[in-house]
């Protein structure tokens, strides 16, 4: 307990006498400073015992004391001592009723007990105090540490609220809130997501004071990872101020926890390495293999249905033709980065969307890096697949608002597989690259190879490409029709659209038949192609959808 005035009165040696203020005798006492001075404010720092004999204080004159003692209070000083058989025999009224009236505690101090008596009890307290609270925070940190060792992170959370005589909750590097203790302060943590993401934008460490949701608290908030982005959060909740005791035990978790944290980093980069071995040999079609390397690493993701994602960091909008031209196939597991601050690097964010999803609903998933592109293998309908798709869902968002567009910035595109099995892990990734292939040609952020197949094959003709071709193929019919002399490729695309019936084709372009059959032989002339090959009808045929799309 902090020294207070009471704790002197109640010292046998001193035998100081209370003379007004007796029900602030609570406050807690700094420091014992003597000064004569006729103004000793500007000395003054508060939560000082002063001491004084009015050596330079005319301590009956009434005004005069009521100015001394309102300047003291208003400075911070818990308390007067005054000395009685020095200048005064008795301690003056002026000074009782001053100090009665601003409610400063007055003590009188006997000619036989010297201040340096008063000063030495007052730092033998506070050094006593110290000591208490050093020696607590020490077997805080012993405590701190075994439930660390013992019970992980949760265990150290619970030992942390005892000492605190609060709550203590750790937060993800998404925001989540990942435990708490005690058990009802789950909730109350997870109101201080925006406050947990406002301390991740800052280098680490970092740490901020908020009032608790309901102003019932006052809650500590500090990052958490010796990186330029923190890994996790802690926050404290306590009903005041925390002592020495109490600031030992948080500073002893921080360090714990960050510890913990580092460790999971460096254990996180040896399962990445196995990840992507075992994701080799899933694509090589040794799912039996992967199996033995992954042992039970990954639970029973590889025995169950599940999705490939593959995602690729694309330039903006002015770069994404340039980008799609240059795209190439590749084999995971080449070199690569994984970028240090997700909040510039999109593929950073889904991994840590992923992975956090992924940890809160406690599946397994295999996440490999490979250089702009991120390859994902996750449970068929589980967590991690659905945070994958809220969080491309939150990005196409934001690209239909002009203001929170991208820009030039790298954009998240992401391919994502039907459900497939370890067999069938070469076609999934095949699928996943589909997928992202025709997403980065729309421009959207995710499309799912189940679109593609249950959908029509003609949104794909709106390629650039294909549209190249399309207007290569028909340009010698557009150009004859353009002189006036018929109308072939009307022609062509009503006898194609009747797969060859002439009479149909006829009707529907209003002309006899024979003069659809000379307008057939005129596009055979001149495009040299003969229309009785199949292959020939399916090009000409996707040409026309091709160029009716513009």
């Amino acid at each position: 307990m902090p020294l207070t005035l009471a704790s002197l009165v109640h010292h046998s040696a001193l035998k100081l006498t209370v003379r007004a203020g007796e029900d602030r005798l609570d406050v807690p006492v700094r420091w014992a400073h003597v000064s004569e001075l006729a103004d000793p404010v500007p000395y003054m720092e508060g939560g000082e015992l002063l001491l004084i004999t009015a050596l330079k204080l005319d301590a009956e004159d009434r005004e005069a004391m009521r100015r001394y003692v309102k300047r003291l209070a208003g400075a911070g000083v818990v308390g007067l001592g005054f000395a009685v058989g020095v200048n005064y025999e008795q301690t003056p009224a002026a000074l009782v009723d001053a100090c009665a009236e601003e409610g400063l505690p007055l003590l009188e101090v006997p000619r036989r007990t010297p201040f340096l008596a008063i000063s030495k009890a007052v730092s033998a307290a506070i050094a006593a105090d110290q000591y208490r609270a050093v020696t607590a925070g020490f077997a805080a940190q012993r405590e701190l540490t075994k439930q660390a060792l013992g019970a992980g992170p949760e265990g150290l959370l619970g030992a942390l609220a005892a000492q605190v005589d609060g709550w203590a909750a750790l937060y993800d590097a998404s925001g989540a809130v990942v435990a708490a203790a005690p058990e009802w302060a789950g909730r109350r943590a997870a109101r201080l997501t925006a406050d947990v993401e406002r301390l991740r934008e800052r280098p680490a460490p970092a740490s901020s004071v908020v009032g608790g949701p309901d102003h019932e608290d006052r809650i500590e908030l500090h990052s958490l990872g010796t990186g330029r982005r923190p890994r996790a959060a802690l926050a404290v909740g306590t009903a005041a101020s925390l002592g020495t005791a109490e600031r030992y035990a948080v500073h002893s978790a921080i360090a714990l926890l960050t510890l913990t944290t580092e460790r999971s980093r460096s254990l996180h980069a040896a399962e990445q390495r196995i990840g992507t071995a075992v994701l080799r040999m899933l694509l090589a079609g040794e799912p039996d293999h992967a199996r033995a390397v992954a042992g039970d690493l990954y639970g029973g993701l590889l025995d169950a249905p599940f999705r490939m994602i593959v995602a690729e960091a694309v330039s903006g909008p002015a770069a994404r033709a340039h980008a799609d031209a240059h795209a190439h196939a590749r084999t995971p597991g080449g070199a690569g980065h994984t970028g240090a601050d997700a909040g510039g690097d999109p593929l950073g964010a889904l991994t840590e969307s992923v992975e956090s999803a992924a940890a809160r609903s406690g599946e397994a998933v295999l996440v490999v890096p490979e250089g702009e592109r991120l390859v994902v293998l996750a449970a068929d309908g589980g967590a991690a697949v659905a945070a994958c798709t809220r969080h491309a869902a939150a990005l196409e968002a934001a690209r239909a608002v002009p203001e929170q567009a991208g820009g030039d910035e790298d954009e998240l595109v992401v391919g994502l597989s039907a459900p497939a099995g370890p067999i069938a892990a070469a076609a999934a990734y095949k699928q996943a690259e589909q997928a992202l292939s025709v997403a980065r040609r729309r421009g959207r952020v995710l499309v799912e190879h189940e679109q593609l197949a249950a959908g029509s094959v003609l949104p794909l003709l709106a390629d650039d490409a294909v549209k190249a071709f399309a207007d290569g193929l028909l340009r010698a019919l557009h150009e004859h029709d353009a002189t006036g002399r018929g109308d072939l490729v009307a022609s062509l695309r009503a006898w194609l659209s009747r797969h060859g019936q002439w009479d149909a084709a006829a009707a529907d372009l209003g002309v006899h038949r024979h003069t659809l059959r000379y307008r057939m032989r005129r596009v055979e002339e001149i495009l040299g192609r003969s229309l009785d090959d199949p292959d020939v009808r399916m090009e000409l045929w996707l040409a026309l959808k091709a160029t009716s799309t513009e």
